[in-house]
């Protein structure tokens, strides 16, 4: 935000409207500048409230981003990658060790984007990435990673109270997810929850081998439910407290979480890596990090391109 700030008054002005400042920052060129591949780019405006909500409460559901038809041709592109990708095992149960037991499933694949194009269509889309710049307050949005789920009916696993924070840690606190719904998400599917406000009480202790929090200090059924219906997305910060109850119904929930920085937000530890890491999604990244080997992280990558390891990571 400091950076947005200094392009924005070059001289040092001051700008303490909230109102006209978030004006400002929806007008600049950056949210319509032209694509190759799209000269008429559809993107979304956000009001001033939505942009003030994220920022109290640390997430915000934009209803209807996707359309229905569009929710429902991405779910089933998901699904028929799922099952191509079930005989080369590159998907499989991620069901959290710490709520392990046998009774529930989750399935999942990293990186889902290199299985179909059609998410890599989908994670460039202007209504997803103009509403993570403006909430980011930055003009350039960068790929970390993907993570497509399905909850099956009846047993997909739950996810414990946590930050995102401890998985991959930056030093600007820009991170943010977006979770795409291709199919509606109601409490009874096991829909996400949220503790509004969380995000602004730092990083907090976390059980070591899930990095989830205590589960008898932070119970999933205390926390906000935020349902959804198929084409709504969520985005909440990497600081926010969040997480998910078991899918007991008799449908399956579908969705697409797309982790994205600002590039200039620099990682604090080689940790988390996958092959999609860096992908721009909107604007430039001003730090070339992408070529540069000076950092812990991309010396750790070059090592593993030459062992051959650098796939993707499950």
């Amino acid at each position: 935000m400091n950076r947005l700030l200094e392009t924005l008054f070059p001289h040092g002005e001051s700008y303490s409207d909230s109102q006209n400042f978030y004006s400002l920052i929806l007008s600049c060129s950056f949210l319509d500048f032209p694509r190759p591949l799209s000269s008429q780019p559809i993107l979304l405006m956000l009001t001033q409230d939505q942009f003030q909500f994220y920022h109290d409460n640390g997430y915000l559901l934009i209803k209807g981003l996707l359309s229905a038809e569009e929710a429902q041709k991405y779910r089933k592109e998901l699904h028929d990658c799922f099952e191509r990708l079930y005989y080369t095992g590159k998907q499989g149960d991620a069901t959290w060790k710490g709520v392990a037991n046998g009774a529930t499933k989750l399935q999942h694949c990293h990186d889902i984007q290199y299985y179909s194009a059609a998410f890599s269509r989908l994670i460039c889309d202007d209504r997803l990435t103009s509403a993570a710049a403006a909430l980011m307050g930055s003009p350039n949005v960068q790929l970390h990673h993907t993570k497509a789920f399905i909850k099956p009916p009846e047993n997909g696993s739950p996810f414990p109270m946590h930050q995102d924070y401890p998985f991959f840690p930056h030093t600007r606190q820009s991170m943010m997810a977006a979770i795409i719904h291709f199919d509606d998400a109601s409490e009874k599917k096991g829909c996400l929850r949220v503790m509004p406000g969380s995000h602004k009480n730092g990083v907090l202790p976390h059980v070591k081998h899930d990095n989830h929090l205590d589960m008898e200090a932070y119970p999933i059924d205390k926390a906000l439910s935020v349902p959804a219906e198929a084409g709504d997305v969520l985005f909440i910060s990497y600081l926010v407290v969040h997480g998910s109850g078991i899918n007991l119904s008799d449908e399956p929930r579908s969705t697409l979480l797309v982790q994205m920085r600002d590039p200039e937000d620099l990682p604090t530890e080689a940790t988390h890596l996958s092959r999609g890491q860096g992908m721009m999604l909107t604007g430039v990244d001003p730090t070339n990090a992408g070529r540069d080997l000076s950092s812990s992280a991309s010396k750790l990558l070059q090592e593993w391109f030459e062992l051959g390891l650098y796939c993707n990571i499950g």
